[in-house]
């Protein structure tokens, strides 16, 4: 698995899953520059899916563009599920906030 800020990359998937799939190839992200502006929530980089349990930890540019623009993403991985699934249906690891919120 890999980033790109590339938004046009063919590696790219988009939206939620029904069924098990693996980990898309790349995964969009802000760019450097648009991440060392800073940061509107804690860079976290585990979340917790409410539906089945599982702990899931991202990459370091993922969670940054989570924490820069918390809205960038309107699903995640389940590595248990093995499905990309709405924000809504996790929450920050040790927390209670939602993702994407």
């Amino acid at each position: 698995m890999s980033t790109t800020d590339d938004p046009t990359d063919p590696r790219l998937t988009r939206g939620s899953d029904t069924e098990p799939v693996a980990q898309a190839e790349a995964y969009l992200v802000l760019s450097d520059a648009e991440r060392a502006a800073g940061f509107v929530r804690p860079v976290r980089r585990s979340y917790v899916h409410l539906t089945c349990g599982a702990l899931t930890t991202m990459a370091l540019a993922i969670a940054e563009t989570y924490a820069r623009d918390p809205r960038f993403y309107g699903s995640t991985y389940c590595v248990h599920c093995r499905m990309h699934r709405p924000v809504a249906e996790f929450t920050w690891d040790g927390t209670t906030e939602a993702v994407g919120s």
